[in-house]
C-alpha cells in the first residue's frame, strides 16, 4: 500500500498535494470569524440562484446560534445570516424539499430538545416550522430518505443512548407519524440508507458507538426491520458510515471511521454479508465523520476522514479499493465533527468542507489540473 504525505505551510496559504490533486485553503476559506461548537453542516442551493449555499449547526451539548452562509457564485461565502431567533443544542442539519413546493427547506436535529424544520419561502428566508421526532431525544445525526417510497421525504433520527426514529412525511412536510429502528439500547450516532439486497427497498446501516456492535437492518417493504446482519469486528466504537459499490463488483459496500481503531470498507457480496474487509486508514485516530466522492476525477470513488485530535486525511483509491493513497489536508489537531465534498465554486472540481467544534470553520478548494477531467 502506497502512502504520501505532503503539506505546505506559509502565513497564507496552505496546499496538499497528490499524484493528480491539490487543496489549497488560505484565510478566506472560512466560514465566519468565531470559532462554535460546530457539528453539522447542510449544503445546498437555498436561495436558487444556481450556487451552494451552506447551513451550519452549532452547539451540541450547549445553545449555539445555527448560521446560513449565502455563496456568492464563486465559492466565497460573503453573507451570513442567523437560522432562527432561537440558539440551539443543535448536532445535525439537513437540506431537502419536504412540503413540495420546489424549494429546500432544513431540517435541524438537537441534543435534549426538540427538533424543528425551517421552511424556505423560495429566495432562502426560513421560518421555523413543525417539530419532528422525540421531545427530548439524543439525536445525534439526521438523515433525509423516501424510506416508505410514497414520493415526499422522510426523516431518521439517530439517537444515542434512546430509540432511533423513522418520521413520516404526509406529503406536506409534518412529520406526525415515528416509528423505532434498531435496538433501544443502541448508541447510534450515524445511518446510511440504501438498497443493500436489491429488492428494491431501502434498508439501514447503523453506526454504533460504545463498543456496540453494527449491523444492517433489512427492509421488507412494509418498514419492517427485523432481519439484520452484523458488520464489523462487534465491539467496534463507529461513528460515521457511506455506502457505495467501492470496488465496482456490484454489490454495495460499508465505509466505517472508527473511534482509537482503523478505518476499513466491509464489501458486500452476493451472499448479503461483509466479511471482506480492507483496512484503508491504519492509524488508530478519533474519527468522527467520512465523506465520499471522486476528487481526482479517474472514475474511482475516494475518502475524506474528519479526526478530532489529528490532522484530516484524504485517501485516493486506485486498484479497486485495494490500494489507497493517502494526503494530509493539514497539520492541524482539529475536532472535526463532520466533512463533506461538494463542488463550491462551480469548476466541477469537488472541494472539501470541515465543521470544526471550537475552532473555525473550513474549506479547501480543489486544485486538481484541468486535463485530468
Amino acid at each position: 500500500m502506497k502512502y504520501i504525505l505532503f503539506a505546505l505551510f506559509s502565513s497564507c496559504m496552505l496546499t496538499a498535494h497528490s499524484q493528480k490533486s491539490s487543496f489549497f485553503n488560505n484565510s478566506r476559506t472560512i466560514l465566519g470569524i468565531h470559532k462554535e461548537r460546530t457539528a453539522s453542516m447542510g449544503i445546498g442551493d437555498i436561495d436558487n440562484d444556481g450556487d451552494l449555499d451552506i447551513v451550519v449547526a452549532n452547539g451540541r451539548h450547549w445553545p449555539g446560534q445555527n448560521k446560513i452562509f449565502i455563496n456568492n457564485g464563486r465559492g466565497m461565502f460573503t453573507v451570513s445570516k442567523h437560522l432562527g431567533s432561537e440558539q440551539e443544542t443543535s448536532y445535525s442539519t439537513e437540506l431537502a424539499d419536504f412540503n413540495g413546493d420546489g424549494n429546500l427547506d432544513i431540517a435541524v436535529g438537537n441534543d435534549m430538545a426538540p427538533n424543528f424544520i425551517f421552511i424556505n419561502d423560495g429566495e432562502g428566508n426560513f421560518t421555523k416550522g413543525p417539530s419532528f421526532g422525540a421531545k427530548y431525544g439524543s439525536t445525534r445525526n439526521i438523515v433525509v430518505a423516501d424510506i416508505d417510497n410514497d414520493a415526499d421525504l422522510d426523516i431518521l433520527i439517530t439517537n444515542r443512548g434512546s430509540e432511533n426514529e423513522i418520521c413520516l412525511n404526509n406529503g406536506h412536510g409534518v412529520f406526525t407519524e415515528v416509528i423505532g429502528f434498531g435496538n433501544k439500547k443502541d448508541s447510534t450516532i450515524d445511518v446510511e440508507v440504501a438498497d443493500m439486497n436489491g429488492d428494491g427497498h431501502l434498508d439501514l446501516i447503523l453506526a454504533n458507538r460504545d463498543d456496540q456492535p453494527n449491523y444492517v437492518y433489512l427492509n421488507d417493504g412494509n418498514l419492517n426491520f427485523k432481519t439484520k446482519t452484523p458488520y464489523g469486528t462487534g465491539n467496534d466504537v463507529t461513528r460515521s458510515v457511506a455506502v457505495t459499490d467501492i470496488d465496482n463488483d456490484g454489490f454495495k459496500d460499508i465505509i466505517t471511521a472508527n473511534i482509537g481503531e482503523p478505518n476499513v470498507i466491509y464489501f458486500g457480496n452476493k451472499k448479503g454479508t461483509y466479511e471482506r474487509k480492507v483496512i484503508f486508514d491504519t492509524r488508530s485516530d478519533k474519527s468522527y465523520a467520512l465523506s465520499i466522492g471522486d476528487l481526482n476525477a479517474d472514475g474511482n470513488t475516494d475518502i475524506a476522514i474528519g479526526n478530532v485530535g489529528a490532522p484530516n486525511t484524504v485517501f485516493m483509491n486506485s486498484a479497486n479499493a485495494m490500494s489507497w493513497e493517502k494526503m494530509q489536508l493539514n497539520d492541524q489537531d482539529f475536532s472535526t465533527y463532520d466533512i463533506l465534498i461538494y463542488d463550491l465554486n462551480g469548476d466541477n472540481k469537488l472541494d472539501i468542507i470541515e465543521s470544526n467544534s471550537d475552532e473555525l470553520n473550513q474549506f479547501y478548494f480543489n486544485r486538481l489540473p484541468s486535463k485530468g477531467l
